[in-house]
């Protein structure tokens, strides 16, 4: 009996070694980071890739808590670099002890197998995003509550200042308009997975495209509604990047003109793959009533040549 050949490992730095290796290098690489808050000469620059830097604390007069707010610069460049780190580390966690446990029970093809990856990881994705958002934007409509203006002073305009300011820099309508996106995507790929599945299961994917068409429309009509009618009543005049200030007309015309085309395109893609699906249906359809029609034929002629058999013996 011969002895096993052991798989050779594939050479350091290769592109087949990053493959194999590239979340526990980026969690070593993560632990280092976290490790550097434990001593006082490396702390300062390791909290740079975990916390915000920018913070703005706006008091009010009336004594009650101070509000908070976080501004953007270079710095934060770290603290996306850092999280962007523990998104890889979250990926192949979900690919290893979740996604690659269900397709050991499920044994797809190639074909599917890579398919169930690619809806099982944006599933997560998305799921992950929506909730975020969704608690963001929560938040906010509970912060402009008219109850919370109604308690401040008329002399302390700071909090309105701040909430103007970010109604001009677009953060708000970005944040509204991808939350329902995120929630379409989300029910997408989770009707894939439960196709793959069952392929009897295709229930989700009606539901998927009444609302792509919903989403579709409502974002259309938001950012008309956003850029042609809300915001050219606080137009400001100049273009400033320090104050966050993106309200001019250059900027709304782009922005509107981007979202159309978006939202066209997205339409087209749409459109295009309900047809395919219709016309891979009907081409599916046409094979068997052209089978019943042959047995149809093939019953008659036999029918036939037993008559003629029987009335040729008989006389």
């Amino acid at each position: 009996m011969g002895l096993r050949k052991k798989n050779k490992s594939p050479p350091v730095l290769s592109h087949e070694f990053v493959i194999q290796n590239h979340a526990d290098a980026v969690s070593c690489l993560a632990m280092g980071l976290l490790m550097g808050l434990m001593f006082e000469v490396t702390s300062k620059y390791a909290i740079m890739f975990i916390t915000v830097q920018y913070n703005v604390t706006y008091n009010i007069d009336d004594g009650s808590d101070p509000v908070h707010f976080y501004e953007y610069g270079p710095k934060d460049m770290a603290t996306i670099f850092f999280y962007m780190l523990i998104a890889i580390i979250l990926h192949a966690v979900i690919q290893e002890y979740i996604l690659d446990k269900i397709n050991r029970r499920l044994h797809l093809s190639k074909t599917k197998h890579s398919k169930f990856n690619e809806s099982g990881q944006l599933a997560f994705f998305y799921l992950f995003s929506f909730v975020w958002g969704a608690s963001i934007l929560s938040a906010v409509i509970f912060r402009l509550n008219s109850s919370i203006f109604a308690k401040l002073p008329i002399g302390s305009m700071h909090f309105q200042n701040c909430t103007s300011k970010r109604l001009e820099s677009l953060q708000r309508l970005g944040l509204i308009l991808l939350v329902p996106h995120y929630l379409v995507e989300l029910i997408f790929h989770a009707s894939r997975l439960f196709y793959f599945s069952d392929e009897n299961k295709q229930k989700g994917f009606t539901l998927w495209a009444l609302l792509f068409v919903m989403a579709r429309l409502l974002t259309l009509t938001l950012s008309v509604l956003t850029f042609g009618f809300g915001l050219t009543k606080a137009e400001n005049p100049g273009f400033s990047v320090a104050e966050g200030n993106f309200n001019i007309l250059t900027i709304r015309i782009s922005c509107l003109a981007a979202i159309c085309l978006t939202q066209a395109w997205m339409m087209w893609k749409f459109i295009n793959f309900q047809l395919k699906k219709w016309r891979e249906h009907a081409q599916n359809q046409i094979p068997k009533k052209k089978t019943n029609t042959k047995i149809k034929s093939t019953k008659k002629e036999s029918c036939r040549y037993n008559c003629m058999y029987h009335k040729y013996f008989t006389i």
